[in-house]
């Protein structure tokens, strides 16, 4: 439930990660409060960003209010957003858990090929539908293309089952992807409403279907080995797709991601840009520097100089799978994903290693966080204190 935007302190100032860890606690006390702390299990990183983007385009911060200690912060108390646009987000992550629920449900996979587990997730995924589209209802929002994304992606999935990959009759892969895309960016676009800006909607909707886009295909690319030893549906697998040119795709939808950035009337751009711009680059780098590594138990070859290769040449730790493996996905469940194992937490490490910098500023540049944070590159990172080091 993490989603492709994973951000960590050791590669974002201090001022931006403190924002994020802010929307990121009020998602998930929000879900609380509204819908039981089950609910909380939905926390989606990538169903957060329409709360960033709805502070984003309003010209003062978004209203904080003051959590009590929790075992996430050490204990300690945290100002945490409070807002349209975090209620937003709520919604956003139930119906897009929902939606999963039911896709693992439909394919079989796993446990979820027993009956009992089946009819249980199917009435979770039901109350978490209802919830996430009654919460919509109450900000404005038509969530239909996010309900209705995962009965067309179905739909989609099964015609490969009567048609070779590369026929006419086979979806393409932009086929494959429109479904996300039409559900991000829809999400994006209603962010321009709660904040009062509709001049950015076309621009968000933009936005929207490329992060849509690359978060389809990233997932594609790293299940890609896992699914082929598995006989398991794979978009990619599905429609011939290598990975050169899965990357060739990524590598366009990140630019048309940026180019929408690029466009968005944004008072407080930090934050955003930090998230959809630099962080989603590192998620392309991250899924094919490690592609074809799952299930095989072997590193993919990578050239001196390759973005996507680890730093000196070292290949990545691999899970090791197991009850170990199980554990640590259960502590990085319960602790939204703050926690990750060395084999996770390497691939962002590494990000600077590679660089041999000590960390990155909020405009994701390697070095000095004070030149940005003087207002270069027109960051909007507020004051120097940006712990780059």
């Amino acid at each position: 439930m993490f989603g492709i935007v994973r951000p960590c302190r050791h590669v974002m100032c201090k001022g931006l990660y403190a924002d994020w860890m802010g929307h990121l606690c009020g998602l998930c006390l929000a879900l609380r409060d509204e819908h039981g702390h089950l609910s909380r299990l939905v926390t989606n990183y990538d169903g957060l960003l329409v709360s960033v983007l709805t502070e984003a385009q309003s010209p003062t911060s978004t209203s904080r209010r003051r959590a009590g200690p929790c075992a996430l912060r050490g204990f300690k108390g945290a100002d945490v957003v409070e807002s349209e646009g975090v209620r937003l987000a709520a919604s956003v992550s139930l119906l897009l858990a929902a939606g999963k629920v039911s896709d693992h449900v439909a394919d079989g996979d796993g446990v979820y090929a027993r009956r009992p587990v089946a009819a249980g997730a199917t009435r979770l995924a039901g109350r978490w539908s209802s919830a996430g589209t009654a919460m919509a209802g109450t900000l404005g929002f038509d969530p239909t293309p996010l309900t209705a994304a995962a009965d067309r992606q179905t739909l989609l999935e099964r015609a490969p089952a009567q048609a070779p990959p590369g026929s006419s009759a086979a979806p393409r892969l932009r086929e494959l992807t429109g479904p996300t895309e039409d559900a991000v960016a829809a999400a994006f676009a209603h962010t321009a409403v709660l904040a009062g800006k509709p001049h950015n909607r076309e621009a968000l909707e933009a936005a929207g279907r490329g992060f849509g886009k690359l978060a389809h295909l990233i997932d594609a690319v790293e299940d890609l080995a896992d699914d082929r030893e598995s006989g398991a549906y794979n978009p990619l697998a599905a429609t011939g797709t290598g990975l050169d040119e899965a990357r060739r795709h990524c590598d366009a939808a990140h630019a048309e991601l940026r180019a929408a950035v690029d466009e968005l009337d944004l008072p407080r751009p930090g934050l955003t840009r930090a998230l959809l711009v630099r962080e989603t680059g590192s998620a392309v780098s991250r899924a094919f520097a490690t592609a074809g590594t799952h299930g095989t138990g072997h590193p993919p070859g990578h050239a001196p100089g390759d973005p996507g290769a680890p730093p000196g040449g070292r290949p990545p730790k691999q899970d090791p799978g197991g009850l170990l493996s199980l554990a640590c996905a259960a502590l990085t469940c319960c602790t939204c994903g703050l926690y990750r194992p060395a084999w996770d937490e390497d691939r962002e490490g590494s990000f600077c290693e590679r660089f041999d910098c000590s960390g990155y500023d909020c405009c994701g540049n390697c070095g000095n966080c004070c030149s940005c944070c003087s207002g270069e590159d027109g960051c909007g990172c507020d004051g120097c204190d940006c712990g780059c080091n």
